[in-house]
């Protein structure tokens, strides 16, 4: 088991209320059995942001529970578990859900591997899945938009939008969802600002105005707007689902499978928040082509709506591919050139 971190500068950085984006790292997995091996892929926050943990913190977690609980399985039962069982190794840690979707993904990988299957096989295409692209108002920073983006989810802050991003945003030919990561200070300002915003760009959502859990302000201010709430950050397993719906506080969510422990409970969670008819979303976390592209056939199999599923442009520090085109499984995997440049931060060999 190989844990490598690699650090990548994000080429078109996106600022949050709380955050700048212009840099993120990415931790691979491998994971090697019986001569085959599974790749799986996370890029948590830099630091501790609303209720994510940092990279640090994941880290660890991988290190000091993740990986001794797939030890223990191995010695007691010789051989791997399936990937379908790697979500209860998840503890109420912030670091847990994105170390178990990490070591989740790479035997999910090696799975199909040996098996000869694919992840098309796995999950079917039934939906072409439109793009979203990411933009901010909150600086006057490059903007990044997909020709073929079917919608901008642009950040947002509390107070005044500038004349250049209302310009950007004007001309625009697609909705625009307006994420607010945590930051908004009151109602009163989130419809004031939807309300001037709407009068250049088509706003069809408003995403995560207050923190995570709070609920109850969230569908105060859904009775008072004229355009949906969607809450991203506040949704990380199937409880906060039955919350959301219960105080209807939303009508759309955006479901990240590294803040929800997996691919697995991405998926459960999409389809019982489409049963209760709440309409979803995938989200992302900056990752390279590789979980992009498996995040993609998730999609793909269950999402309707417009996700973050382009791949994200950085700095390429030397190296000239991020994955290699390999035969069945996920149709690509990490590149050797990549990870022989990222660091090593675990190398483990098993007792069986």
């Amino acid at each position: 088991m190989t844990l490598w971190r690699q650090d990548t500068w994000i080429r078109y950085p996106v600022r949050s209320a709380a955050q700048h984006h212009d840099q993120r790292s990415r931790l691979f997995l491998a994971v090697e059995f019986r001569g085959v091996t599974g790749y799986g892929e996370v890029a948590p926050q830099p630091k501790e942001l609303n209720g994510d943990a940092a990279i640090g913190d994941v880290i660890d977690e991988v290190r000091i529970f993740v990986l001794p609980q797939l030890e223990q399985i191995l010695a007691r039962e010789g051989d791997l578990p399936s990937w379908t069982r790697v979500a209860r190794f998840a503890g109420s840690r912030a670091a847990s859900n994105p170390a178990v979707a990490l070591l989740e993904m790479a035997l999910l990988d090696r799975e199909l591997r040996v098996g000869e299957a694919t992840i098309d096989s796995l999950w079917p295409e039934t939906f072409d899945t439109p793009l979203q692209s990411t933009v901010s108002l909150i600086d006057d920073g490059e903007w990044s938009v997909e020709p073929e983006a079917a919608r901008v989810r642009a950040k947002v802050s509390a107070g005044a939008v500038s004349a250049t991003s209302l310009r950007r945003l004007g001309e625009l030919s697609v909705p625009v969802l307006l994420d607010y990561n945590c930051a908004a200070r009151d109602d009163a300002g989130v419809i004031d600002q939807v309300r001037r915003i709407s009068e250049v760009a088509h706003v069809v959502a408003v995403e995560q105005p207050y923190a995570v859990g709070n609920v109850v302000d969230t569908a105060r201010l859904a009775e008072q707007l004229n355009v949906p709430i969607s809450i991203d950050e506040g949704v990380r397993s199937v409880r906060d689902l039955t919350q959301i719906v219960r105080y209807r506080a939303a009508e759309i969510i955006c479901v990240k499978p590294t803040r929800v422990g997996g691919l697995a409970n991405a998926r459960t969670i999409i389809l019982r928040a489409q049963e209760t008819g709440l309409r979803a979303y995938l989200g992302g976390f900056f990752e390279s082509p590789y979980a992009r592209h498996v995040n993609r056939a998730l999609a793909r199999n269950c999402v309707e709506e417009p996700s973050d599923l382009n791949p994200v442009e950085v700095v390429t520090e030397g190296y000239s591919r991020e994955v290699d085109t390999v035969v069945g499984a996920f149709g690509v995997t990490p590149s050797a050139e990549m990870l022989e440049r990222g660091a090593v931060v675990v190398d483990l060999e098993a007792k069986i």
